[in-house]
């Protein structure tokens, strides 16, 4: 039973069918996580959601700099799987790419034209006015609050036949939620387990595969007409 106060429905699928999995009492996180028994989301009810400036605050203690090896080669784990899909020169966007655009910048170095967004620090929506090849969202997903209206606004950015490309640390069989690191990042607030990924896919007619650990591919399937 949910208590009062709290979403009465899935924030993905809008199902009636969620109920509580977990409360943190952790110094620093106190909150509760709620479950869909229909798509499988794991969520953080808004009541307990970082204000704007919290999570800017937050996001700016991670060393997520362009010129930092080892988030260069988290990165590229997104990229050496999309690209065998892409055209030379297709056009990309970096869907939550952050205070230090990366991705977007290996993207480039391989002759895909990108551009950017996120919506703390690179709030352009000029460039959510057009059309691209493909989208790559990497450690963005797990922000999303409103993720049924957000993978909508991804499925109307890529063109038929493009692709969609979302790493996130997926909620596995195997792992306890109790003990998952990820759920213990105060921005976090949407978590994701396998048969989330393939409700995505089927509710927004996406082609889904899922070539590596932690990774998801989305291809918009081509105009019939």
């Amino acid at each position: 039973m949910i208590s009062q106060g709290f979403e009465k429905k899935c924030i993905l699928c809008l199902s009636d069918q969620v109920k509580l999995l977990f409360i943190s009492t952790r110094k620093n996180l106190n909150r509760r996580y709620l479950t869909c028994d229909f798509c499988g989301l794991v969520f953080v009810p808004s009541c307990y959601h970082l204000t704007l400036d919290e999570q800017r605050e937050r996001y700016l203690e991670h060393n997520n700099s362009p010129s930092d090896i080892g988030y260069r080669e988290f990165l590229s784990k997104l990229k050496d799987q999309i690209t065998p899909h892409l055209n030379r020169g297709a056009s990309g966007l970096d869907y939550g790419s952050g205070p230090g655009p990366t991705l977007s910048k290996l993207l480039e170095s391989e002759g895909f034209a990108m551009e950017v967004f996120d919506p703390i620090f690179d709030n352009h929506t000029e460039a959510l006015q057009r059309s691209y090849d493909f989208i790559v969202t990497t450690e963005t997903v797990e922000h999303f609050v409103t993720p049924n209206h957000d993978f909508q606004v991804l499925n109307d950015l890529v063109r038929p036949g493009g692709w969609i490309g979302v790493m996130t640390s997926i909620l596995y069989t195997d792992i306890e939620f109790s003990d998952w690191y990820y759920r213990l990042d105060p921005t976090h607030v949407s978590f994701y387990r396998p048969e989330t990924m393939e409700f995505i896919g089927e509710k927004w007619d996406l082609e889904t595969s899922s070539p590596s650990h932690n990774i998801y591919l989305f291809q918009k399937k081509q105009d019939t007409c």
